[in-house]
């Protein structure tokens, strides 16, 4: 290593005024650069940074920069210089293979500023030397690091194993301690001159590694000569870049003895290299298929090039450079023996990708140079930079090779697109792929196309290096399968389903008695789960949840509720079925005696289903906390035109998903489409068509429900369910508490949770993760063996997601189904090709929790009241208490909290299902006004109010906005149960982000809503839907939002409608899809 004495000398002597007038005129122009990647490319994720960049060329406005920051694929990126003025900056190149690329800016867009470019002067490095680093370090604006250089000669630092590492060059290290936020930044020395570029650093350590600049230098001088040959049109830029597909490591000459290198080539090598050489240039890893597979092999000893002795990287990477095209002979020595190889220098950009393709959120290019090396797969194969939604659905990782799709074999991307283009809405194909991690087997999974709009139609992006962005254009032909919207066809309008004898009830109708005075006494015990209402704040970061039936992230959304009245004395039910069920119970009864399974078990097993819910990542409403949710459920109705099954909505949580249904009764599996999700208690509704079943259709059968009498406590039922193997499992267990009382808190991230709800609980289960029914010893179902789900404090400060198991009586599922069958008074909405209304739920929508009348006597409640609730229930001993109402609900300015609820009507209330009652009694007088007659205890007085109710249907959201890369929907019911809108007209709710987008930028993150735009008021979706569709691109909005802690807070931040269109995805009743729609983009041609 070669020191000059006599720099190191000059610069020793360098004073602290010397440094001084340098910074003077180095600070000024270094600019701090915010990035954002819009989309996830090569080794790159989307996402938003800040790093450094300098200006190296003042007059034509070029920034000096690492290739990390400029990004291989779509970056939006602005520059800030010292005095905060704000410039957006454009990629001109970024290196295929080093640590340096360049952006633009429009000089004159400087007012304020007296600046200077920043001289390049990579000679000047040399060990001993002194530097200070400026720049953007750990988000400081400025930041001056000291240091001194102590290695010129550093391997190129190794990053990630499956992301951008340099190789083929040298770097210079030094103990500057740079942290994140300082890469580009320029490494100078007294006299202002840039000697490197800093590119990273060793956490562990205060090392810092800095990228040598000569070949920048070269990178530089070319777009300055293209520059003044083309003027601006900077696609015309050529830089050559040379690649044998090689990775040489430098290597001492005592290890290069230990590889086979004989001393006499030593010694040649050692005469004509420079003076202080101390090593060779070795193989370490070759790319298969590039021009060196299977001539070169790793310990490979370069000795020549074309008859010249090259020992160093740079100049290896300038005879690379000017033989594009062309050949070369290499003389290596390989374990002692000498060889002569030609090889074909190949063009290092056509290896780079420069375009990919978007599919259902997916992004697919070919695979490049960079992970081609790190993954040793041929370059050009198609790779996934980013799983989206479809293939992360069907379980394709990121980093992964595409061979084979649709059964076609996959060898490059427009294979993949021609096979797309082919295929229709909803189809399910095989798609086969390798990953590096596991490279030696092939992994085959199913794919399945999506049926609903939740992205836009396939789209192919490309490089335009003239502007900087990246020009989208239809990647499939219009007149293909894939665009054709599945609408049914011969749709019926019907006003009820006829009763089959496929949906199997007990005998004896349920009657609603009014006045009868007639209640259920059954006991009620309050269950521990509560905990805080909300803490902090979440992002949209996808957390992984190991639980028992979600993993990923989402939400609940709103529905419609139903109650129980009153009912009749029950007499012993007998079972009423047809002739043919009649047999199936014969031949049941005879199974049971050749196998071990209980009766029960084994008449529920044809109606048992698993459920598997995928919730689409660009579209997770109403806090939804997973992507990925399973569960089993049970078919309550089964004929040949339409089936219907139940499960808790801890498995199918938001109507805005996708179902699969797989049978214990047959091996199939058959896509279900939700039609109803009730808002208080934890059930939904999913539609399938039987024609999908095929030859399973009579295998197939709905379970019969056995709504009445009630269960109570000491009680025995069968617990039966299904395992993730579809293996019917079951035991017999004891009602310990048929009416526990619900009460789960807030989670940090508003989503539906379960309220005004009794639960039963048993002695003994499977644990929490073990869904099903309860039956009798006859298999009629009696409830739902449900999962919950709630978020739990273990330890520290942060809320963990929990889940528990209970059961909900069958008569809250009933009473829906009741509506369903005989014709709602609701909506319409088309389930298998016929218009069926919908029901509708009246609801009171206040969060209400039980209270002892030992406690409430202490609060004041009188003798009379306690004597007249504890004789109507002589069991519970309770009443209930407002927990609050929900914000924006009929009852919101009549209840307030801790209000006792003695009786409505007259009538003395002490559990949910009172509550339930008076509000169907409301649906059942035609003149009601909606507004129940309640008694209520607050602070010490009796008082009587008119409390108004509300009416919600079954659909959940069915709406969002999608604006700069963030969803917007109508606040849900999980945050109106909070108890709090915003004063200022309610505002729109913000309940996700997505990386790479504008609001990740610039930081208008979820748990909030938007309240106003530009001074104009967003009170609802469509208002502010007319709001942002007259913005325009590039320009900058003024937003106030409120937090859901009621913090206020005005931001700005710049609308791209470039990467980042403004979209709306609606439900179509109509058509019983998702539909689509583009409210405002940019032309992807300009």
């Amino acid at each position: 290593m070669e020191i000059d004495l006599v720099q190191q000398c000059c610069e020793s002597s360098a004073t602290a005024e010397d440094w001084r007038r340098a910074l003077t005129t180095v600070v000024p122009a270094v600019v701090v650069l915010r990035t954002t990647a819009a989309r996830a490319f090569d080794t790159e994720v989307a996402g938003a940074s800040c790093a450094t960049g300098f200006v190296v060329d003042k007059s034509r406005g070029i920034i000096l920069t690492n290739r990390h920051v400029v990004k291989p694929g779509p970056v939006v990126a602005e520059a800030m210089f010292v005095n905060r003025e704000e410039i957006p900056v454009y990629p001109v190149y970024r290196d295929p293979v080093h640590d340096f690329g360049f952006f633009r800016f429009d000089p004159g867009a400087i007012k304020f500023l007296s600046y200077e470019e920043i001289p390049l002067a990579p000679e000047v490095a040399s060990v001993g030397l002194e530097i200070r680093v400026v720049g953007n370090d750990s988000g400081e604006k400025v930041s001056i690091l000291a240091g001194t250089l102590a290695r010129l000669d550093r391997e190129a630092p190794q990053y990630k194993k499956d992301g951008y590492n340099d190789f083929n060059t040298f770097y210079i290290q030094a103990a500057s301690g740079t942290k994140g936020g300082s890469s580009g930044s320029p490494v100078i020395d007294c006299q202002g001159r840039a000697v490197a570029l800093n590119a990273g650093s060793k956490s562990s350590s205060a090392s810092a590694f800095f990228l040598p600049l000569e070949r920048v230098v070269r990178a530089l001088d070319l777009i300055k000569k293209n520059w003044d040959t083309f003027g601006s049109h900077l696609d015309a830029v050529k830089i050559p870049r040379g690649t044998l597909q090689v990775t040489f490591h430098h290597k001492g000459f005592d290890e290069t003895r230990r590889l086979g290198l004989s001393s006499e080539t030593e010694k040649v090598v050692r005469n004509v290299s420079s003076l202080g050489e101390t090593g060779m240039l070795v193989v370490d890893s070759v790319v298969p298929g590039g021009p060196a597979y299977k001539k070169l092999e790793p310990g490979d000893i370069l000795i020549c090039i074309n008859g010249e002795v090259v020992t160093q990287f740079l100049k290896l990477e300038t005879l690379l450079d000017d033989t594009i095209n062309g050949e070369i002979e290499l003389q290596i020595e390989r374990g002692g023996i000498s060889l002569i190889v030609k090889l074909m220098v190949e063009d290092l950009h056509s290896i780079t990708p420069n375009y990919f393709l978007e599919v259902s959120g997916a992004v697919l290019h070919p695979l490049s140079y960079q992970q081609a090396r790190n993954f040793r797969f041929n370059c050009g194969l198609v790779y996934v930079a980013e799983p989206g939604y479809m293939l992360s659905r069907a379980g394709v990782p990121r980093h992964s090779i595409i061979k084979k799709f649709a059964g076609e074999a996959i060898s490059k991307l427009e294979d993949l697109i021609e096979v797309l283009a082919k295929l229709s809405r909803g189809s399910r194909v095989p798609l086969e792929y390798v990953s590096y991690i596991d490279r030696h087997r092939n992994k085959s999974v199913l794919v399945t196309i999506d049926r609903h709009e939740w992205y836009a139609h396939p789209q192919i992006y490309s490089r335009n290096d003239n502007t900087g962005f990246w020009t989208a254009k239809p990647a499939i032909p219009p007149d293909s399968m894939l665009l054709s919207s599945r609408l049914h066809s011969d749709i019926t309008q019907i006003n009820s389903i006829p009763v089959s004898a496929t949906r199997n009830y007990v005998p004896g109708e349920l009657e609603h008695h009014n006045c009868n005075g007639k209640w259920e006494d059954d006991c009620i015990k309050e269950q521990s789960i509560d905990h805080k209402a909300f803490e902090g704040s979440c992002t949209d970061d996808v957390k992984n949840v190991s639980k028992k039936r979600h993993r990923g992230d989402s939400t609940c959304s709103e529905g419609r509720i139903l109650s129980n009245g009153n009912i009749d004395e029950y007499k012993e039910p007998v079972l009423r079925q047809t002739s043919s069920s009649e047999n199936n119970d014969l031949s049941v009864k005879m199974a049971v005696s050749a196998t071990n399974a209980s009766l029960a078990e084994q008449v529920i097993q044809p109606a048992l289903v698993m459920f598997e819910v995928h919730v689409p990542p660009s579209c997770m409403l109403d806090g939804v906390h997973s992507q990925h949710f399973f569960g089993t459920g049970v078919i309550i109705y089964h004929t040949e035109i339409i089936g219907l099954a139940v499960v808790d909505r801890n498995t199918v949580a938001v109507s805005v998903s996708d179902v699969i249904l797989s049978f214990a009764a047959f091996p199939v599996e058959i896509p279900g489409e939700v039609v109803f999700l009730h808002p208080l208690h934890n059930y939904a509704i999913v539609a399938y068509d039987p024609s999908g079943l095929g030859a399973g259709a009579t295998n197939v059968q709905a379970a019969t429900l056995l709504p009445e009498p009630a269960l109570r406590r000491g009680e025995s039922v069968h617990l039966v369910g299904l395992s993730r193997s579809l293996q019917i499992t079951s035991r017999k267990s004891t009602v310990t508490n048929p009416c526990a009382a619900l009460n789960i808190a807030s989670a940090d991230c508003p989503r539906y949770r379960a309220i005004n709800m009794e639960v039963i609980e048993l002695d003994t289960d499977f644990g929490s993760t073990f869904s099903g029914v309860l039956t009798d010893g006859q298999g009629r179902v009696q409830a739902l063996w449900s999962s919950f789900s709630a978020q739990l404090k273990y330890g520290g400060n942060s809320l963990e997601d929990h889940q528990f198991v209970r059961g909900i009586p069958i008569y809250a599922i009933s009473l829906v189904l009741d509506k369903i069958l005989s014709g709602a008074a609701g909506p319409s909405l088309l389930i298998n090709g016929m218009k069926i209304p919908m029901p509708l739920v009246r609801i009171l929508e206040v969060e209400l929790y039980p209270t002892l009348l030992s406690k409430a006597r202490s609060f004041g409640l009188s003798d009379i009241w306690i004597a007249a609730l504890a004789k109507k229930d002589p069991i519970r001993k309770q009443v209930l208490r407002v927990k609050g109402c929900w914000a924006g609900s009929n009852a919101e300015n009549h209840l307030e909290q801790g209000d006792m609820i003695l009786a409505i009507n007259k009538v003395p209330v002490t559990c949910f299902r009172d509550i339930e009652n008076a509000c169907q009694e409301l649906d059942r007088l035609n003149d009601s006004d909606g507004k129940l007659k309640i008694t209520i205890f607050r602070q010490g007085q009796e008082i009587e109010l008119l409390v108004g109710t509300d009416v919600r249907d079954g659909n959940g959201s069915t709406c969002m906005v999608n604006w700069c890369g963030s969803v917007i929907q109508d606040p849900h019911s999980a945050v109106r149960a909070l108890g709090f809108l915003p004063e200022e007209g309610h505002g729109v709710y913000l309940a996700r982000w997505c990386h790479g987008s504008p609001v990740h930028r610039y930081g208008l993150y979820a748990l909030q809503w938007i309240v106003e735009v530009n001074g104009k008021l967003t009170p609802d979706l469509e208002t502010f839907l007319n709001v942002v569709e007259g913005l325009e691109h590039g320009e900058f909005v003024r937003v106030k939002t409120v937090h859901l802690n009621g913090k206020p807070r005005v931001l700005t931040l710049k609308q791209d409608l470039h990467y980042w269109p403004t979209w709306e995805l609606k439900f179509d009743p109509d058509t019983a899809t998702w539909r689509r729609r583009m409210i405002k983009s940019l032309n992807s041609t300009t």
